[in-house]
């Protein structure tokens, strides 16, 4: 059993920057998938990037490829995205989510494969 918590959320102004982190409670497999998700109002949850626990691959959605990070610290347990460049269409609550077993890259963007979730971390992108 895993718990997921965000933070690190916010106002900020666009081209500016934020670093969201996800506390992990529990012990993922090496071979555990890490995702950021997020979900704007009126709008579907959509994939923004995703790792295996173990670092050995990232995938990112097109429109945040060039802009934002994924990462994780192992010795901390924690999930993070780096966020540079941020652009009012990035306004959504972002959440980290984890599948414990492996599934094929192809699926990695479906939100449907990931067992865990977090309760979500606010940001809002605005001048």
């Amino acid at each position: 059993q895993l718990q997921l918590v965000e933070s690190g959320g916010g106002l900020v102004q666009p081209e500016g920057s934020l670093r969201l982190s996800c506390a992990v409670s529990g012990r993922p497999f090496r071979d555990s998938l890490m995702a950021w998700f997020r979900q704007a109002p009126g709008l579907e949850r959509e994939f923004v990037a995703a790792l295996r626990w173990d670092g050995g691959s990232k995938t990112y959605a097109a429109s945040v490829k060039d802009r934002f990070s994924i990462s994780r610290d192992n010795a901390k347990q924690t999930l993070d995205l780096q966020m540079n460049r941020l652009e009012p269409e990035d306004t959504a609550v972002y959440y980290c989510a984890v599948r414990l077993r492996p599934t094929m890259p192809g699926r990695w963007r479906d939100a449907a494969v990931y067992d865990y979730w977090g309760q979500g971390t606010q940001v809002a992108v605005s001048s």
